[in-house]
């Protein structure tokens, strides 16, 4: 494994664990572990996933601009017959 997998990997176990105990646990603190939890799932875990899928890729495939539209026209001729 690649080691931003490897700490995608724990960084989603250690904010679904916080998660998982604020939840369970009866705790005077544990709204802070949920909300440290969530904090860590959509600031740390969510840009690590997002940088690894995109490296590389051109987002100009994604967008939909007026190259694009007309090369989805022409497949959706080419799929329909």
């Amino acid at each position: 494994m690649k080691p931003i997998h490897i700490i995608t990997l724990i960084a989603f176990i250690a904010s679904i664990g916080s998660i998982a105990c604020g939840l369970i646990l009866d705790l005077e603190y544990s709204k802070k572990l949920v909300g440290f939890g969530v904090l860590g799932l959509f600031l740390v875990v969510f840009p690590l996933f997002s940088y690894y899928r995109w490296k590389g890729k051109d987002v100009k495939d994604y967008m939909l601009t007026k190259e694009n539209l007309e090369k989805m026209r022409e497949n959706q001729k080419k799929n329909k017959y």
